[in-house]
């Protein structure tokens, strides 16, 4: 599914609304079924954060489901703002009970559609998705210059929705961003793109 998205994009209007329905009938119990938040789930997007190259001001979790690698990385990042959307309403209903209170607002979560972000150009430094589709154009879009995009398998390939690290390097080259790393943490794999600072 990954890789079918991650090469015809066109197909995505087909496949959106079957794959809103399936995550949001497995939403309630979804960290438990997934080991979501674990440190096995999480390892990738550790090991990846190593390989940026500045801290990030504004971030942007696609494909956030309950908000786990959303509220790692603001705990990775505290001085950071940090979006997660989800186009599945209750994955996104279940990632706000985890917020709590927060009354600076540094971490919100919205229902979004990856391949039509809510956003302008140029409006994060750090994208990040653990074990979505890639949407390129759209990551390319409102990245800002300089900033990093990582893609995390949190099970390499045995993960069911798993785009191979070449079909992740082509996309990046392809609009524009540098695939700056790669590699292997626990069963996780990760790359890490970057656009240029010009």
């Amino acid at each position: 599914m990954n890789a079918t998205v991650a090469r015809a994009p066109w197909l995505w209007p087909l496949l959106r609304r079957p794959m809103r329905g399936y995550f949001d009938s497995l939403a309630s119990d979804w960290d438990l079924r997934t080991s979501a938040g674990s440190v096995d789930h999480l390892e990738g997007l550790a090991v990846a954060v190593t390989n940026i190259d500045r801290e990030p001001e504004r971030i942007l979790d696609i494909g956030t489901g309950t908000g786990v690698a959303a509220l790692f990385l603001s705990r990775e990042f505290p001085r950071a703002s940090v979006r997660g959307v989800d186009m599945s309403t209750e994955m996104i209903r279940a990632a706000q009970a985890k917020v709590g209170l927060d009354p600076e607002g540094r971490v919100a979560f919205k229902v979004a559609d990856a391949a039509e972000l809510p956003y302008g150009e140029d409006s994060f430094d750090l994208i990040t998705q653990v074990n979505v589709p890639p949407f390129f154009s759209e990551i390319a879009r409102v990245l800002r210059p300089g900033g990093h995009v990582i893609f995390v398998a949190s099970g390499g390939p045995a993960t069911p929705f798993y785009t191979p690290n070449p079909v992740l390097e082509r996309g990046l080259r392809k609009h524009g961003l540098e695939p700056v790393a790669s590699g292997q943490a626990g069963r996780a794999t990760y790359v890490v793109g970057r656009a240029s600072a010009e």
